[in-house]
Protein backbone atom coordinates (compact mmCIF):
# COMPACT_ATOMS: atom_id res chain seq x y z
CA UNK A 1 0.00 0.00 0.00
CA UNK A 2 1.44 3.38 -0.98
CA UNK A 3 1.88 6.16 1.52
CA UNK A 4 1.19 9.81 0.80
CA UNK A 5 3.59 11.40 3.25
CA UNK A 6 5.96 10.68 6.12
CA UNK A 7 3.20 10.90 8.71
CA UNK A 8 1.16 8.35 6.79
CA UNK A 9 4.20 6.11 6.61
CA UNK A 10 4.63 6.46 10.36
CA UNK A 11 1.08 5.41 11.17
CA UNK A 12 1.38 2.56 8.66
CA UNK A 13 4.45 1.25 10.44
CA UNK A 14 2.61 1.56 13.75
CA UNK A 15 -0.31 -0.52 12.48
CA UNK A 16 1.99 -3.12 10.92
CA UNK A 17 3.88 -3.38 14.20
CA UNK A 18 0.58 -4.04 16.03
CA UNK A 19 -0.36 -6.85 13.65
CA UNK A 20 -2.99 -5.14 11.46
CA UNK A 21 -3.24 -6.37 7.87
CA UNK A 22 -3.52 -4.12 4.81
CA UNK A 23 -7.30 -4.46 4.52
CA UNK A 24 -7.85 -3.52 8.17
CA UNK A 25 -5.55 -0.52 7.83
CA UNK A 26 -7.34 0.60 4.66
CA UNK A 27 -10.75 0.37 6.41
CA UNK A 28 -9.51 2.36 9.42
CA UNK A 29 -8.08 5.09 7.21
CA UNK A 30 -11.45 5.26 5.40
CA UNK A 31 -13.28 5.59 8.74
CA UNK A 32 -10.92 8.25 10.07
CA UNK A 33 -9.03 10.31 7.51
CA UNK A 34 -7.34 12.20 10.35
CA UNK A 35 -5.24 9.10 11.02
CA UNK A 36 -3.17 9.82 7.91
CA UNK A 37 -1.63 12.80 9.68
CA UNK A 38 -1.14 11.18 13.08
CA UNK A 39 2.51 10.65 14.04
CA UNK A 40 3.51 7.16 15.08
CA UNK A 41 4.57 8.47 18.50
CA UNK A 42 1.11 9.92 19.21
CA UNK A 43 -0.64 6.67 18.24
CA UNK A 44 1.79 4.72 20.44
CA UNK A 45 1.16 7.09 23.37
CA UNK A 46 -2.62 6.66 23.14
CA UNK A 47 -2.26 2.88 22.74
CA UNK A 48 -0.04 2.71 25.84
CA UNK A 49 -2.49 4.84 27.85
CA UNK A 50 -5.38 2.55 26.98
CA UNK A 51 -3.32 -0.39 28.19
CA UNK A 52 -2.47 1.46 31.39
CA UNK A 53 -6.14 1.85 32.39
CA UNK A 54 -6.71 -1.90 32.28
CA UNK A 55 -7.69 -2.65 28.68
CA UNK A 56 -6.14 -5.95 27.61
CA UNK A 57 -3.74 -5.55 24.69
CA UNK A 58 -5.34 -8.45 22.81
CA UNK A 59 -8.60 -6.44 22.76
CA UNK A 60 -7.03 -3.20 21.56
CA UNK A 61 -6.86 -4.11 17.83
CA UNK A 62 -10.61 -4.83 17.76
CA UNK A 63 -11.33 -1.61 19.68
CA UNK A 64 -9.21 0.51 17.37
CA UNK A 65 -10.78 -1.20 14.36
CA UNK A 66 -14.22 -0.11 15.61
CA UNK A 67 -13.14 3.42 16.52
CA UNK A 68 -9.79 4.30 14.88
CA UNK A 69 -10.13 7.95 15.83
CA UNK A 70 -9.14 7.12 19.43
CA UNK A 71 -5.52 7.03 18.18
CA UNK A 72 -5.92 10.55 16.78
CA UNK A 73 -7.57 12.14 19.85
CA UNK A 74 -5.60 14.35 22.19
CA UNK A 75 -4.43 12.32 25.16
CA UNK A 76 -4.71 15.05 27.79
CA UNK A 77 -7.48 16.96 26.03
CA UNK A 78 -9.87 14.04 25.38
CA UNK A 79 -8.89 10.60 26.62
CA UNK A 80 -7.68 11.35 30.14
CA UNK A 81 -10.58 13.68 31.12
CA UNK A 82 -13.21 11.19 29.91
CA UNK A 83 -11.56 8.22 31.61
CA UNK A 84 -11.16 10.14 34.88
CA UNK A 85 -14.80 11.27 34.78
CA UNK A 86 -16.01 7.73 34.06
CA UNK A 87 -13.84 6.46 36.92
CA UNK A 88 -15.82 8.61 39.37
CA UNK A 89 -18.97 6.76 38.25
CA UNK A 90 -17.52 3.28 38.68
CA UNK A 91 -17.49 1.27 41.88
CA UNK A 92 -15.59 -1.82 40.79
CA UNK A 93 -12.14 -2.28 39.34
CA UNK A 94 -11.98 -2.53 35.55
CA UNK A 95 -15.59 -1.28 35.07
CA UNK A 96 -14.33 1.68 33.05
CA UNK A 97 -11.99 -0.47 30.96
CA UNK A 98 -14.85 -2.88 30.28
CA UNK A 99 -17.18 -0.04 29.21
CA UNK A 100 -14.57 1.43 26.84
CA UNK A 101 -13.87 -2.01 25.37
CA UNK A 102 -17.61 -2.48 24.67
CA UNK A 103 -18.06 0.98 23.17
CA UNK A 104 -14.72 2.69 22.37
CA UNK A 105 -16.57 5.64 20.77
CA UNK A 106 -17.33 6.82 24.30
CA UNK A 107 -13.83 8.33 24.35
CA UNK A 108 -14.58 10.56 21.37
CA UNK A 109 -17.34 12.42 23.23
CA UNK A 110 -16.82 15.58 25.26
CA UNK A 111 -17.09 15.52 29.05
CA UNK A 112 -18.48 19.07 29.19
CA UNK A 113 -20.72 18.98 26.13
CA UNK A 114 -22.07 15.43 26.36
CA UNK A 115 -21.37 13.55 29.60
CA UNK A 116 -22.20 16.33 32.06
CA UNK A 117 -25.58 17.18 30.45
CA UNK A 118 -26.44 13.47 30.44
CA UNK A 119 -25.64 13.16 34.14
CA UNK A 120 -27.83 16.20 34.85
CA UNK A 121 -30.66 14.71 32.77
CA UNK A 122 -30.63 11.44 34.70
CA UNK A 123 -30.37 13.26 38.03
CA UNK A 124 -33.54 15.16 37.09
CA UNK A 125 -35.27 11.77 36.88
CA UNK A 126 -34.35 11.06 40.47
CA UNK A 127 -31.35 8.81 39.88
CA UNK A 128 -28.43 8.86 42.29
CA UNK A 129 -24.87 9.14 40.98
CA UNK A 130 -24.19 5.49 41.83
CA UNK A 131 -27.23 4.37 39.79
CA UNK A 132 -26.22 6.57 36.87
CA UNK A 133 -22.69 5.18 36.98
CA UNK A 134 -23.88 1.59 36.94
CA UNK A 135 -26.23 2.36 34.06
CA UNK A 136 -23.66 4.25 31.96
CA UNK A 137 -20.95 1.65 32.42
CA UNK A 138 -23.32 -1.22 31.68
CA UNK A 139 -24.54 0.44 28.48
CA UNK A 140 -21.86 3.00 27.51
CA UNK A 141 -23.63 3.59 24.20
CA UNK A 142 -25.99 5.85 26.17
CA UNK A 143 -23.47 8.67 25.80
CA UNK A 144 -24.19 8.76 22.06
CA UNK A 145 -27.95 9.26 22.53
CA UNK A 146 -29.49 12.70 22.07
CA UNK A 147 -31.23 14.12 25.13
CA UNK A 148 -33.42 16.42 23.05
CA UNK A 149 -34.78 13.73 20.75
CA UNK A 150 -34.14 10.11 21.75
CA UNK A 151 -34.13 10.25 25.57
CA UNK A 152 -36.80 12.92 25.97
CA UNK A 153 -39.03 11.00 23.54
CA UNK A 154 -38.59 7.84 25.63
CA UNK A 155 -39.52 9.68 28.83
CA UNK A 156 -42.57 11.17 27.10
CA UNK A 157 -43.64 7.71 25.93
CA UNK A 158 -43.31 6.24 29.43
CA UNK A 159 -45.38 9.14 30.76
CA UNK A 160 -48.07 8.30 28.19
CA UNK A 161 -48.35 4.87 29.82
CA UNK A 162 -49.30 6.55 33.06
CA UNK A 163 -45.83 6.48 34.62
CA UNK A 164 -45.90 10.12 35.61
CA UNK A 165 -43.44 10.27 38.51
CA UNK A 166 -39.91 11.10 37.36
CA UNK A 167 -38.44 8.79 40.01
CA UNK A 168 -40.46 5.88 38.64
CA UNK A 169 -39.18 6.49 35.11
CA UNK A 170 -35.63 6.82 36.42
CA UNK A 171 -35.92 3.42 38.13
CA UNK A 172 -37.11 1.83 34.89
CA UNK A 173 -34.09 3.19 33.00
CA UNK A 174 -31.75 2.05 35.77
CA UNK A 175 -33.31 -1.42 35.84
CA UNK A 176 -32.94 -1.89 32.07
CA UNK A 177 -30.52 0.68 30.56
CA UNK A 178 -30.69 -1.00 27.15
CA UNK A 179 -34.29 0.16 26.72
CA UNK A 180 -32.84 3.55 25.80
CA UNK A 181 -31.41 2.13 22.60
CA UNK A 182 -34.76 1.12 21.13
CA UNK A 183 -36.98 3.24 18.92
CA UNK A 184 -40.24 4.33 20.54
CA UNK A 185 -42.16 4.13 17.25
CA UNK A 186 -40.57 0.97 15.86
CA UNK A 187 -40.29 -1.13 19.00
CA UNK A 188 -41.65 0.18 22.33
CA UNK A 189 -45.04 1.49 21.22
CA UNK A 190 -45.87 -1.58 19.07
CA UNK A 191 -44.94 -3.83 22.00
CA UNK A 192 -47.12 -1.87 24.43
CA UNK A 193 -50.03 -2.10 21.96
CA UNK A 194 -49.50 -5.85 21.64
CA UNK A 195 -49.59 -6.21 25.43
CA UNK A 196 -52.88 -4.32 25.53
CA UNK A 197 -54.27 -6.60 22.82
CA UNK A 198 -53.66 -9.56 25.13
CA UNK A 199 -56.10 -8.06 27.61
CA UNK A 200 -53.73 -6.28 29.98
CA UNK A 201 -55.23 -3.30 31.79
CA UNK A 202 -53.38 0.02 32.12
CA UNK A 203 -52.39 -0.97 35.67
CA UNK A 204 -51.13 -4.35 34.40
CA UNK A 205 -49.12 -2.68 31.66
CA UNK A 206 -47.56 -0.26 34.12
CA UNK A 207 -46.52 -3.14 36.40
CA UNK A 208 -44.92 -4.93 33.45
CA UNK A 209 -42.92 -1.83 32.48
CA UNK A 210 -41.86 -1.04 36.06
CA UNK A 211 -40.86 -4.57 37.07
CA UNK A 212 -39.81 -6.14 33.76
CA UNK A 213 -38.95 -3.33 31.29
CA UNK A 214 -36.96 -5.82 29.20
CA UNK A 215 -40.30 -7.28 28.04
CA UNK A 216 -41.23 -3.92 26.51
CA UNK A 217 -38.06 -3.88 24.43
CA UNK A 218 -38.55 -7.31 22.81
CA UNK A 219 -39.76 -7.77 19.25
CA UNK A 220 -43.44 -8.66 18.95
CA UNK A 221 -43.21 -10.87 15.86
CA UNK A 222 -39.92 -12.61 16.63
CA UNK A 223 -40.47 -13.31 20.32
CA UNK A 224 -43.69 -12.23 22.05
CA UNK A 225 -46.23 -13.54 19.54
CA UNK A 226 -44.38 -16.84 19.26
CA UNK A 227 -44.67 -17.40 23.02
CA UNK A 228 -48.35 -16.43 23.01
CA UNK A 229 -49.05 -18.90 20.19
CA UNK A 230 -47.29 -21.63 22.17
CA UNK A 231 -49.41 -20.89 25.26
CA UNK A 232 -52.56 -21.03 23.12
CA UNK A 233 -51.45 -24.39 21.72
CA UNK A 234 -51.19 -25.70 25.30
CA UNK A 235 -54.85 -24.86 25.88
CA UNK A 236 -54.65 -21.52 27.69
CA UNK A 237 -57.58 -19.22 26.90
CA UNK A 238 -57.35 -15.50 26.11
CA UNK A 239 -58.17 -14.47 29.70
CA UNK A 240 -55.72 -16.98 31.13
CA UNK A 241 -52.90 -15.71 28.92
CA UNK A 242 -53.66 -12.16 30.11
CA UNK A 243 -53.48 -13.43 33.71
CA UNK A 244 -50.18 -15.22 33.01
CA UNK A 245 -48.57 -12.16 31.43
CA UNK A 246 -49.85 -9.80 34.13
CA UNK A 247 -48.72 -12.19 36.87
CA UNK A 248 -45.35 -13.15 35.43
CA UNK A 249 -44.42 -11.01 32.37
CA UNK A 250 -41.19 -12.92 31.53
CA UNK A 251 -43.45 -15.74 30.29
CA UNK A 252 -43.45 -13.76 27.03
CA UNK A 253 -39.66 -13.77 26.62
CA UNK A 254 -38.62 -17.10 28.15
CA UNK A 255 -37.41 -19.78 25.76
CA UNK A 256 -40.27 -22.07 24.76
CA UNK A 257 -37.92 -25.01 24.21
CA UNK A 258 -35.71 -24.62 27.27
CA UNK A 259 -38.07 -23.07 29.82
CA UNK A 260 -41.82 -23.07 29.16
CA UNK A 261 -42.31 -26.47 27.49
CA UNK A 262 -40.31 -28.56 30.01
CA UNK A 263 -42.22 -27.02 32.94
CA UNK A 264 -45.65 -27.47 31.36
CA UNK A 265 -44.84 -31.05 30.36
CA UNK A 266 -43.67 -31.82 33.89
CA UNK A 267 -46.83 -30.31 35.37
CA UNK A 268 -49.22 -32.21 33.11
CA UNK A 269 -47.42 -35.51 32.50
CA UNK A 270 -45.50 -36.08 35.75
CA UNK A 271 -47.50 -34.14 38.33
CA UNK A 272 -50.81 -34.96 36.66
CA UNK A 273 -52.16 -31.43 37.13
CA UNK A 274 -54.23 -29.15 34.90
CA UNK A 275 -52.72 -26.15 33.15
CA UNK A 276 -55.49 -24.04 34.69
CA UNK A 277 -53.47 -24.15 37.91
CA UNK A 278 -50.66 -22.21 36.21
CA UNK A 279 -53.09 -19.46 35.22
CA UNK A 280 -53.99 -19.17 38.90
CA UNK A 281 -50.30 -19.14 39.88
CA UNK A 282 -48.22 -17.59 37.04
CA UNK A 283 -45.08 -17.57 39.24
CA UNK A 284 -44.95 -21.30 38.49
CA UNK A 285 -42.67 -20.38 35.57
CA UNK A 286 -40.26 -18.58 37.89
CA UNK A 287 -39.24 -21.73 39.76
CA UNK A 288 -36.42 -23.97 38.59
CA UNK A 289 -37.44 -27.36 37.25
CA UNK A 290 -34.50 -29.33 38.65
CA UNK A 291 -33.90 -27.27 41.79
CA UNK A 292 -37.44 -26.82 43.04
CA UNK A 293 -40.27 -28.38 41.03
CA UNK A 294 -38.95 -31.93 40.69
CA UNK A 295 -37.58 -32.43 44.24
CA UNK A 296 -40.62 -30.91 45.98
CA UNK A 297 -43.06 -32.89 43.88
CA UNK A 298 -41.10 -36.07 44.66
CA UNK A 299 -41.25 -35.44 48.43
CA UNK A 300 -44.97 -34.55 48.45
CA UNK A 301 -45.86 -37.53 46.29
CA UNK A 302 -44.00 -39.86 48.60
CA UNK A 303 -45.93 -38.44 51.57
CA UNK A 304 -49.18 -38.52 49.54
CA UNK A 305 -49.71 -34.80 50.21
CA UNK A 306 -51.75 -32.76 47.72
CA UNK A 307 -51.44 -28.97 47.87
CA UNK A 308 -51.82 -26.02 45.50
CA UNK A 309 -48.87 -24.90 43.38
CA UNK A 310 -48.46 -21.74 45.45
CA UNK A 311 -48.38 -23.73 48.72
CA UNK A 312 -45.84 -26.08 47.22
CA UNK A 313 -43.52 -23.48 45.71
CA UNK A 314 -44.01 -20.11 47.41
CA UNK A 315 -41.71 -20.69 50.37
CA UNK A 316 -38.07 -21.38 51.03
CA UNK A 317 -36.63 -24.79 51.85
CA UNK A 318 -36.87 -24.43 55.61
CA UNK A 319 -40.51 -23.29 55.56
CA UNK A 320 -41.44 -26.01 53.09
CA UNK A 321 -40.07 -28.72 55.38
CA UNK A 322 -41.69 -27.13 58.43
CA UNK A 323 -45.07 -26.52 56.73
CA UNK A 324 -45.56 -30.15 55.79
CA UNK A 325 -43.87 -31.64 58.87
CA UNK A 326 -41.32 -33.41 56.75
CA UNK A 327 -38.67 -35.30 58.64
CA UNK A 328 -36.22 -35.41 55.75
CA UNK A 329 -34.60 -32.55 53.87
CA UNK A 330 -34.84 -32.35 50.12
CA UNK A 331 -32.02 -33.94 48.26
Amino acid sequence: METSNSHNGGIMWFFKDKGFDDNSIHEMLKKCKRLEGVPREKASENWAYLKSIGIQERKLPSMVGKCPKILALGLNEKLVPMVECLATLGTKRNEVASAITKFPNILSHSVEEKLCPLLAFFESLGLAEKQIGKMMLLNPRIISYSIETKLSELVQFLCSLGLTRDEMIGKILARHPFIMGFSVDKRLRPTSEFLRSLGLTEADLQRVVINFPEVLSRDVEKILRRNVEYLKSCGFGHGQIAALVAGYPPVLIKSVTNSLAPRIEFLTHVMGRRIDEIAEYPDFFRHGLKKRLEPRHKVLKKKNIIVSLSEMLDCNQKKFVSKFCLAEQLA
